[in-house]
């Protein structure tokens, strides 16, 4: 028996049709909100030690890293880091700082990678003082830290995000289905 796990993250792992906009725009409007994205950065930069690890890069290597918040009706509620390989992002729109229409899954699949397996930790702690001003949160609020580890169909590593997420009013969902 195979065992396949889907969470409520799966839209945000696959490509989208041609002409449609960004899984969080989508999924936010269907609570009836405005989810948006503000691309603060995107640079080559040496990755933390857990990011370099799960993305298998030698020490010293560079990584692609898009850094964004994500706003619900204009709240930031979420910063994400997502970071690629050289040999992935080098000479793509992933690094170029700028939106990529229908998100880094459509481009990614565009380019050939699509994840096939996902792997995702989950862990809470106390905002940093970094954290509290971005995420406009009082000194001793929680967060919840997301990496996200997606795979290609040959099992290489090609995208590791790291989420910090306000804690309140969130809820993550996964289901287990077995074939």
């Amino acid at each position: 028996m195979t065992q396949q796990w889907t969470s409520g993250s799966s839209a945000y792992i696959t490509p989208r049709e041609p002409g449609t906009g960004d899984a969080w725009a989508d999924e936010a409007a269907r609570m009836g909100k405005a989810g948006t994205q503000r691309l603060v950065e995107v640079t080559e930069c040496i990755p933390p030690a857990l990011i370099a690890s799960a993305l298998r890069l030698a020490p010293g290597e560079a990584a692609i890293v898009r850094r964004r918040v994500i706003e619900l009706d204009g709240k930031p509620i979420e910063l994400a880091d997502s970071y690629y390989p050289l040999h992935v992002a080098s000479e793509t729109a992933l690094a170029l700082p700028r939106k990529i229409p229908g998100g880094a899954p459509t481009l990614l699949g565009k380019l050939g990678y699509i994840a096939n397996e996902v792997a995702e930790d989950i862990s809470a702690r106390e905002a940093t003082s970094d954290e509290q001003v971005l995420l406009h949160l009082n000194e001793g609020d929680p967060v919840l830290l997301l990496v996200r580890l997606s795979l290609d169909q040959e099992g290489r590593p090609m995208e590791a995000v790291h989420m910090t997420m306000t804690a309140q009013g969130r809820h993550l969902h996964y289901r287990m289905r077995t074939s």
